[in-house]
């Protein structure tokens, strides 16, 4: 069986921080427990909790897109809703 494999190389200085978007790593507070947590968002592919690697098509990587530090993000995820504060993007 024929295999694919399909790699990307991104230069980090182009990846934006300003705001969450794919490949960036965010901290965040639970406001329900106020436990900190840091994942990086991932494809589909490349996803692995174990890592802290979420998806962005994810209920928590689709409810961080686009929110900045500072910004609340509310969740909705099997078990309920959650609300997180973005404290840090990075890479």
């Amino acid at each position: 069986f024929p295999v694919t494999i399909a790699a990307r190389i991104v230069d980090e200085n182009s990846i934006d921080t300003s705001k969450v978007s794919i490949l960036t790593r965010v901290r965040l507070t639970n406001l329900g427990n106020q436990k900190e947590v840091t994942y990086q968002i991932v494809s589909e592919k490349e996803a692995d909790l174990k890592q802290g690697k979420i998806s962005v098509t994810s209920p928590i990587g689709k409810g961080l897109l686009g929110k900045i530090v500072g910004d609340t993000a509310e969740v909705v995820v099997p078990a309920g809703k959650l609300m997180f504060r973005v404290e840090e993007i990075g890479i």
